[in-house]
C-alpha cells in the first residue's frame, strides 16, 4: 500500500504504486498515475493528467500537469508525462500540454531546481539539468544532457540542442546548436561545451570534426546554407556532426 500522510487528500481513482510516499498536505487528483518508487514531499499539487514514472522525487510547493497557460486551451484531455529517477525541487510549475502536442514531457534522470517553470507543450529530453528560476515558454524543445543556467528565460518554440550549456543570467530567444556553450547579451556561441563533452567521454577526434564545423558555421563570413554545404563536402559525416546538420535544418527561429 502506497504511504499516504494522515493530512494529504489522494483521489480514490489515483492509481499509485505500492511504494509511493505522500507527503503531508499534499493533493493527486483523479487522473493521476505514479509509478514505483516515487515520493511526493510536502505541500504538492499533483493535477489531472500527471504521469509520473519510477524514482522520481517532487519537493516541497511544487505544483504538476496544471493547466496549460494559453488562451487557445479549451479544456481537452492532455498531460503531463515525467520520466524515471527525476528530481523536481521546491515550488516548480510544470504544466499539461495542448491539443498541439497533447502533452508536456519531461524525460528521464531530470533535475530540476527551485522556481523553475516548464510550461505547456515543451519537451524536455533525458539527463538535463535546470537551474533556479529557469523560465521554459510554451513549445520549447531542449535536448538531451542540455544544463541551463539560473534565472534563464528560454522564449516559446526554441529548441536548445544536444549536450549544450546555456550560462546564468542570460535569455535564450532563438535556437542554441548542439554540443556548445553559449553566453552573453544576446547569447552567442562561446565554443563547445569541453567539459561536459569531456565527462561524457567524446572522443578527441569528435572534438576536432566539431570544433571545425563550428569554425565554418560561424567564423567564416559564410551564410547558413554555405556554411552547411561546405561542412557536407569537407566534414567527415560522423554521428554528432550529423546531428549538428539535422539541428540546423530543422530549426525555424534562426540560431544564436
Amino acid at each position: 500500500m502506497p504511504d499516504i500522510h494522515k493530512t494529504a487528500i489522494v483521489h480514490p481513482k489515483a492509481e499509485l504504486a505500492d511504494d509511493v510516499t505522500v507527503g503531508p498536505f499534499s493533493i493527486v487528483e483523479a487522473d493521476v498515475k505514479i509509478d514505483e518508487g516515487s515520493r511526493i514531499h510536502s505541500h504538492v499539487l499533483i493535477a489531472d493528467g500527471a504521469r509520473i514514472g519510477k524514482n522520481c522525487q517532487i519537493h516541497h510547493g511544487t505544483v504538476v500537469s496544471t493547466l496549460p497557460q494559453d488562451l487557445k486551451f479549451s479544456g481537452e484531455k492532455t498531460t503531463l508525462e515525467i520520466g524515471d529517477n527525476t528530481t523536481i525541487r521546491e515550488f516548480c510549475s510544470l504544466n499539461r500540454g495542448t491539443l498541439d502536442r497533447g502533452k508536456t514531457r519531461v524525460g528521464k534522470n531530470g533535475f530540476f531546481m527551485a522556481y523553475i517553470h516548464v510550461a505547456h507543450d515543451c519537451d524536455v529530453g533525458d539527463h538535463v539539468i535546470l537551474a533556479n528560476a529557469v523560465q521554459l515558454g510554451g513549445h520549447v524543445t531542449l535536448e538531451d544532457w542540455v544544463i541551463v543556467g539560473g534565472l534563464v528565460p528560454v522564449h516559446q518554440f526554441t529548441r536548445i540542442g544536444q549536450h549544450s550549456i546555456i550560462g546564468g543570467g542570460f535569455r535564450a530567444v532563438q535556437d542554441v546548436p548542439p554540443f556548445i556553450l553559449a553566453a552573453g547579451e544576446p547569447l552567442a556561441y562561446k565554443g563547445l561545451n569541453a567539459v561536459g563533452l569531456k565527462r561524457r567521454g567524446f572522443s578527441k577526434e569528435s572534438f576536432r570534426l566539431l570544433r571545425k564545423c563550428y569554425r565554418i558555421l560561424y567564423r567564416s563570413r559564410m551564410n547558413r546554407s554555405q556554411a552547411m554545404e561546405t561542412i557536407r563536402r569537407e566534414v567527415e559525416m560522423i554521428p554528432e556532426v550529423q546531428a549538428l546538420l539535422t539541428f540546423i535544418e530543422n530549426s525555424h527561429r534562426g540560431l544564436i
